[in-house]
């Protein structure tokens, strides 16, 4: 899998193309989910991640031939996590500690 230039949070595909599609509002959605309106708000603004739980509701509800497939969802979530760690960390020199392990090649 390549890296992707600063991926978007996935719940902001939630939120900017799903829902829409659906004519759904925030509270609708999260009834469907099975989920408070809290919950699924904080998802779509990007002040939760897709929880590998919350990637099966989504799998269930959309279902796996319309982009529902939990493992996309997860996959999205870890896309966008990586790259915002590798941002946090080149900023704060955090692994600047961690010695390269040198292999020996026979």
């Amino acid at each position: 899998m390549s890296s992707m230039f600063n991926p978007p949070h996935p719940g902001f595909t939630l939120r900017d193309d799903i829902l829409p599609a659906l004519n759904l509002t925030v509270g609708e959605a999260a009834a469907q989910l099975g989920v408070d309106r809290t919950t699924l708000s904080k998802v779509l603004n990007g002040r939760a991640a897709v929880s590998p739980a919350m990637a099966l509701r989504l799998e269930r509800w959309l279902g796996r031939d319309h982009g529902g497939a939990a493992e996309v969802w997860l996959a999205q979530q870890t896309a966008y996590d990586l790259w915002q760690a590798r941002v946090a960390v080149k900023a704060s020199k955090a692994l600047s500690g961690v010695k390269v392990l040198k292999l020996q090649t026979a």
